[in-house]
């Protein structure tokens, strides 16, 4: 372990490149996670990506997580010091997580393993990263400041298809020099997901409703950033854009410590003997989190095969399979699981980077394809490098509220459909080794269709009368009443006894957005 935790003092703090090679120098990891997105466009990843041995891998089951994750950072040799890193893990992963575990793993029968991603404050995954990244991007602009290198503040402009927007505004809500504005689709994200998002307290931070999906949305944001007039116009005002995306590496680097903490728990607890292979299955959207376990996996951990989970929108399920991503004549789909109702997934760039052994050139040539055509194919190799990484398989909705039915009946474990989604695909294309499945969030998070899934209503089903009349909170209740799952978090339990704050819906317009924006920015001064 030693070896592990002194890593950084042997070598140089790690740099960052592009994924469209449009940098001419690398920069640092205090840069990289201020910048969010690299110019140009492209995506940051790390110019060495550290591997770990075995025995120091399963020697992390020792430690408590917040140290698990101090490891991993500096493993990645990241321009902080030790003892910094140290205390802004402490500080990300202590008591706004419901259990010292922070992810604990529950096993079902089969094999399968649930590593449960949903304990911090807003009851989804996205907790696990961004309850971290605003305090290391707060730390990177505190260490650039002191160099001389900033002088801005920022606006922390945020897409989200349900968890994001709650995630980032709790993580940067209160943070010093940061103001964050999250757009979420009107009508695409569930009555608590919304009540979350338009209650939040904080005076620095706002949210806008958006005519259109999330596509819109993530689209509208990268706009923005490749205006530059734009920030030119910010800049004026003394704010810099940024992101808590996943498109930020400071988002991705959190995510990769989960999966390598937990095959070392399942080391621990003897569900798996130590160097044995483990697949992982993950509920897949915005595509960061499978990505993170397949960086996992070239660190070292034991992974074999990754999974990639689709629900109807199965575009990656299709590219995967067919090596042509193509969305040019593709409907958007509205699914139990919304938080993956995506047709654009930002993350696979940097996949498809990896895979070409770091060609920026192709990288380039194919994102100008989707830009252009909303389609693009990739060559014979890298499809054979994919297919030798992933499998993948897509759910029908009506799939997707069986699975919860019954693994609730036969196991007694609730889940929410974006893990069902998940657990469905995992007992599809299950192999012989054990599965670590990403449970993305908790249930009550979505009890209309949890609801829908025990009661054997079909998706899009109208709920009884009276169950409709319900609020959110008041059909969790319920379920958990009927369940027994007296387990619903106090920060969705107390929703309804919060007064909205924000009702503004946006055109999907980049003008009309730029403007909210600003207004915004301008009452932060």
């Amino acid at each position: 372990m030693n070896d592990l935790l002194d890593r950084a003092n042997d070598m140089g703090a790690n740099r960052y490149i592009d994924t469209r090679g449009a940098i001419c120098e690398p920069v640092a990891f205090t840069q990289a996670v201020i910048d969010g997105l690299a110019p140009g466009g492209g995506l940051f990843v790390p110019q060495e990506i550290p591997h770990l041995p075995l025995e120091e891998i399963v020697s992390l089951a020792e430690l408590p997580y917040p140290a698990r994750a101090a490891a991993i950072y500096r493993a990645f040799n990241i321009d902080i010091t030790d003892d910094r890193i140290d205390q802004l893990m402490d500080i990300s992963y202590g008591d706004n997580f419901d259990t010292p575990e922070v992810c604990p793993i529950v096993s079902l029968d089969g094999d399968m393993h649930m590593l449960e991603l949903w304990h911090g404050p807003t009851s989804a995954f996205k907790d696990m990263a961004l309850q971290c990244l605003p305090n290391f991007f707060g730390e990177s602009a505190s260490k650039l400041r002191s160099e001389g290198a900033l002088d801005e503040e920022f606006c922390i402009l945020v897409a989200t298809s349900g968890d994001t927007g709650k995630a980032a505004l709790e993580g940067f809500k209160g943070v010093e020099g940061v103001s964050v504005g999250v757009l979420y689709p009107d009508g695409g994200v569930s009555d608590i997901q919304r009540k979350q998002m338009v209650t939040t307290t904080g005076d620095n931070v706002h949210v806008w409703a958006m005519r259109g999906n999330f596509d819109d949305c993530q689209t509208m944001v990268k706009r923005i950033f490749a205006d530059d007039a734009y920030a030119e116009e910010l800049a004026h005002a003394g704010y810099a854009l940024s992101s808590a995306n996943s498109i930020n590496w400071g988002r991705l680097l959190p995510q990769i410590v989960y999966y390598i903490s937990g095959y070392a728990e399942l080391v621990k607890s003897g569900a798996v003997a130590a160097g044995d292979p483990i697949d992982v299955c993950v509920p897949t959207g915005n595509f960061g989190n499978i990505l993170a376990a397949w960086y996992a996996k070239q660190i070292g951990v034991p992974i074999e095969m990754l999974m990639c989970a689709s629900n109807e929108n199965r575009v990656l399920t299709d590219f995967i399979n067919t090596g042509t991503y193509d969305i040019s004549s593709r409907d958007f789909v509205l699914t139990p699981s919304p938080s993956m109702d995506i047709l654009v997934s930002s993350n696979l760039e940097r996949q498809l980077f990896e895979l070409t052994g770091r060609d920026g050139e192709a990288i380039s040539g194919w994102m100008a394809d989707l830009n252009r055509d909303r389609a693009f194919k990739v060559d014979k190799e890298t499809f054979a490098r994919m297919r030798n990484a992933f499998r993948s398989d897509s759910i029908t909705n009506e799939e997707c509220l069986a699975a919860i039915k019954r693994v609730f009946d036969e196991q007694g474990y609730l889940m929410d459909p974006h893990t069902a989604v998940a657990c469905c695909v995992a007992e599809n294309l299950k192999g012989q080794n054990p599965v670590l499945i990403a449970s993305t969030a908790h249930w009550a998070k979505f009890g209309d269709n949890v609801y829908r899934a025990l009661h054997g209503l079909r998706p899009g089903e109208a709920l009884p009368e009276e169950v409709a009349c319900l609020t959110g909170c008041q059909l969790n209740e319920l379920i958990a009443e009927e369940t027994g799952k007296q387990d619903i978090p106090a920060g969705l339990a107390g929703l309804d006894s919060m007064e909205p704050r924000f009702t503004e819906v946006l055109e999907a317009d980049k003008q009309a957005t730029e403007a909210a924006v600003s207004a915004f920015v301008s009452e932060q001064r």
